[in-house]
């Protein structure tokens, strides 16, 4: 499994690689986990309703092709794609939310944050404040998109829409829950150590992980 940090990068950018890698891929293709930051974007799932944008403003929006409802991205937020092959695998999408769920929760302990996920409504949340949002989209039994995990970020942009399409979802980071901010590459690491760890208790594969 590759791991590659690609540092800021467009959403729309990232979006079009990602396309390319999927439809590319082949039975041999490695996985690869892509980290990274965006420039401040709105993204609507491929369902996602136009009532949820409340607010017009400088932000651009973008009709994504993932799952689920509108989101901001920005930076200070870890962003996660996870490029599978769930076939290979011997994943489905339902147990590829609890993998990514489980090692967000297990990141956020690690920092000592309790957090926990709702059935209903996918993503991490502390309290009934929502901390990362999960979009998948699966395409010839691969997986792309992924997570965005809140770290040290300007939340005032959430308030411009309904958050994953709930109304008056309230949003944390993890800044707000530790008091200060915690590193990003540290963050980083972590959460890929945790995701492969979950990774490897579902499948009984343990990758080898090469950046």
């Amino acid at each position: 499994m590759l791991i590659k940090y690609l540092g800021r990068r467009e959403y729309q950018q990232t979006w079009d690689a990602m396309q390319v890698f999927t439809n590319e891929r082949t039975a041999q293709t490695a996985d690869e986990i892509w980290l990274v930051e965006h420039p401040p974007v709105f993204t609507q799932g491929q369902a996602g309703k136009s009532e949820h944008l409340l607010t017009l403003s400088d932000i651009p929006v973008v009709q994504s092709d993932r799952g689920g409802q509108i989101t901001y991205h920005g930076p200070g937020q870890l962003v996660a794609y996870p490029l599978l092959d769930l076939r290979r695998l011997k994943l489905g999408v339902r147990d590829l939310v609890t993998i990514l769920e489980q090692s967000l929760i297990w990141l956020l302990a690690t920092y000592g944050i309790e957090a926990y996920a709702k059935a209903d409504a996918p993503g991490v949340y502390v309290g009934e404040r929502k901390v990362a949002s999960l979009g998948l989209r699966v395409r010839r039994g691969c997986s792309f998109h992924g997570l965005a995990l809140n770290i040290d970020m300007d939340l005032t942009p959430f308030t411009q829409i309904n958050p994953c399409g709930y109304a008056g979802m309230a949003m944390t980071d993890m800044t707000r829950e530790l008091g200060q901010a915690p590193d990003m590459a540290e963050v980083q690491r972590r959460w890929v150590e945790g995701f492969v760890q979950n990774l490897g208790d579902k499948t009984g594969i343990i990758p080898t992980i090469r950046s």
